[in-house]
């Protein structure tokens, strides 16, 4: 995939997370459930550009794992995989694993 996103966005693809109750069952992905809000950064856009006419850092790297916020992400497919573009200001946490 060759994508390179503009100024503070950032292209995420969502990690698919297998259900399982309580009691161990796991319930497959044909199953009604909320889409998870965790995925990892494909691409980092090269910044906003501040006040000054310089761009500012971006706070996520390429390889990322993220959460995101539930109704910021645009949806799009590319050669068959469902990727998301966000801002990097929807980018709501780093996850340490």
């Amino acid at each position: 995939m060759n994508i390179q996103p503009l100024d503070d966005r950032v292209v995420i693809e969502p990690l698919s997370q297998e259900e399982v109750t309580k009691s161990g069952i796991v319930l497959p992905s044909t199953v009604e459930q909320e889409k998870p809000q965790e995925g990892k950064v494909v691409a980092i856009g090269p910044g906003k550009m501040g006040e000054d006419g310089k761009r500012l850092p971006m706070d996520v790297k390429v390889g990322d794992i993220v959460l995101y916020s539930k109704y910021a992400p645009t949806e799009i497919e590319i050669e068959g995989k469902e990727i998301l573009i966000v801002g990097q200001d929807s980018v709501l946490a780093i996850v340490n694993k």
